[in-house]
């Protein structure tokens, strides 16, 4: 049975705000920051799911992600990386209770690698600075 939406939540990680969020922060960031993001959570997602007994072990999840992946679906932001898409259908594919927990780590993922690429920016930028400054001495 197909889930109904209405005009705020159309998407199914719409109705958690936090998820939803992390979601579209997600979805702004650079290529890189996205698959460093969808490694962790699946890390997260494996970790939780083979500690709760859901599965039995790393195999039972990864066919279990290779069922609920539709091959025609390539045209929302995350089917373009692989890593991506099977991060964030295993989220989908999570109990509900599973999706609360997992968006707050998701919220917390997404922040700190943010800070982190600001950190790195501001770091070369000084470094820059430094350079220009030493060569004009």
């Amino acid at each position: 049975m197909k889930e109904e939406y209405n005009n705020k939540q159309r998407r199914w990680y719409d109705k958690d705000p936090i998820l939803s969020r992390s979601m579209k922060t997600l979805e702004a960031s650079d290529d890189e920051t996205q698959i460093k993001v969808a490694l962790n959570l699946i890390k997260i997602i494996v970790e939780h799911n083979l500690a709760f007994s859901e599965y039995s072990d790393v195999n039972d999840i990864i066919e279990a992600v290779e069922e609920g992946m539709d091959e025609r679906a390539n045209s929302r932001w995350y089917d373009i990386d692989r890593t991506v898409r099977a991060a964030i259908n295993m989220l989908q594919n999570s109990p509900k209770d599973t999706q609360k927990i997992l968006a707050k780590e998701m919220a917390k993922i997404v922040i700190d690698k943010i800070k982190e690429d600001k950190d790195i920016e501001e770091l070369k930028k000084e470094l820059e600075e430094e350079e220009k400054n030493s060569s004009k001495e």
